[in-house]
């Protein structure tokens, strides 16, 4: 199935700025994981990723390729279009894999549901350990895709408790 959402990357930096003021430690490990468990818990409940983003099988579990795309240039090491570069750096900075905010995230680009999936996945893993947080992601989704593929979102939903899931994102508006 065609990943069905559009990916935000705006919306984005406000999720990496509010994970990572909300974490003890903001790695880019952190943050991902956080997201995935988000993302995940969002779209069993409400039928979207919070940032409409797509997750890669990597070697430490799954990864949100546009944030970890945003990640990588404010580290240097990445490139995207110019807008979302100067977003990206005055929102924070990147010592190696340590995301430092350099403002508080803007709440306005959250729905409430957006807030509830990530705080609740904050409090429940992020103060987690990385082996830990890599033993609970690497999940049913994460093992049928080979390493640094596109996790299909059918392998995703097959992961939650939401059989309703798959025909609503095949056709979210039934006549």
């Amino acid at each position: 199935m065609k990943h069905p959402f559009v990916f935000k990357a705006e919306k984005s930096v406000e999720a990496i700025l509010y994970i990572g003021q909300n974490v003890k430690q903001a790695t880019f490990h952190h943050i991902s994981k956080i997201m995935y468990f988000a993302d995940k818990k969002h779209l069993e409940k409400y039928g979207r990723f919070i940032c409409g983003d797509t997750y890669v099988a990597m070697k430490h579990g799954p990864v949100p390729s546009g944030i970890y795309d945003i990640l990588k240039i404010v580290r240097d090491n990445g490139f995207a279009p110019l807008a979302e570069i100067n977003a990206a750096k005055k929102a924070f900075i990147v010592d190696n894999f340590l995301v430092k905010p350099l403002r508080f995230a803007r709440q306005d680009y959250f729905s409430e549901s957006d807030l509830e999936c990530l705080n609740n996945a904050i409090k429940q893993y992020g103060i987690l350990s990385f082996n830990q947080l890599t033993d609970l992601s690497h999940d049913r989704a994460w093992h049928k895709t080979d390493e640094n593929d596109y996790i299909d979102i059918e392998q995703i939903v097959a992961t939650l408790d939401a059989d309703y899931l798959l025909d609503y994102l095949h056709d979210p508006f039934p006549e």
